[in-house]
């Protein structure tokens, strides 16, 4: 195990629904880099993943987003899923809790239909974006400038597009959280 990450701390702010591999597989990444991770949700002791067609597995929640604080952390990711970005963006306190991230100049990073939460946090404007095709035009309506990539980051805002790019994901944040 590398320690690059050694004393960073990560938020995974999500709802049930979320796709399980799509914090699964980071949060193990991060977490063999030397990262410590906490998943947030509004309200919940568990939350319950979505497996691309099916319910999956139930997951402690570490922090309850109302006990949580974004100083603590020095990244969010906001896992994709249909169901979990839906709740979230109704969510006025997961919407700032997202936003402080952005505008206190830390990582926000999101995957596949992640971002939708951040269309309600108001900050996507001549944001350089990627998300999951279906969002597409919801990015591009905040005023996102959207290209069809794996990764792309905009300054503190990394954004991806499906499970199948979870590795460069993966490597994009982690080359930021050490540089």
């Amino acid at each position: 195990m590398a320690n690059i990450l050694k004393g960073k701390k990560i938020a995974f702010l999500t709802e049930n629904g979320f796709e399980e591999e799509e914090l699964t597989r980071p949060r193990k990444a991060f977490e063999q880099e030397g990262a410590t991770t906490h998943i947030i949700s509004p309200g919940h002791d568990k939350i319950k993943a979505w497996d691309h067609t099916d319910w999956g597995g139930e997951y402690k929640v570490d922090v309850k987003l109302e006990d949580a604080d974004p100083d603590d952390y020095d990244a969010l990711v906001l896992p994709g899923g249909v169901l979990n970005p839906d709740k979230l963006r109704r969510s006025k306190q997961a919407v700032d809790f997202a936003k402080k991230f952005f505008d206190d100049g830390k990582l926000l990073a999101t995957i596949c239909h992640g971002a939708q939460t951040l269309i309600e946090a108001g900050i996507l404007k001549d944001k350089k974006m990627t998300s999951y095709h279906a969002v597409k035009t919801d990015m591009k309506n905040a005023g996102a400038n959207y290209v069809d990539q794996e990764v792309v980051q905009d300054k503190n805002l990394i954004t991806s597009r499906k499970p199948d790019d979870i590795p460069v994901f993966n490597k994009a944040i982690i080359d930021y959280l050490s540089a």
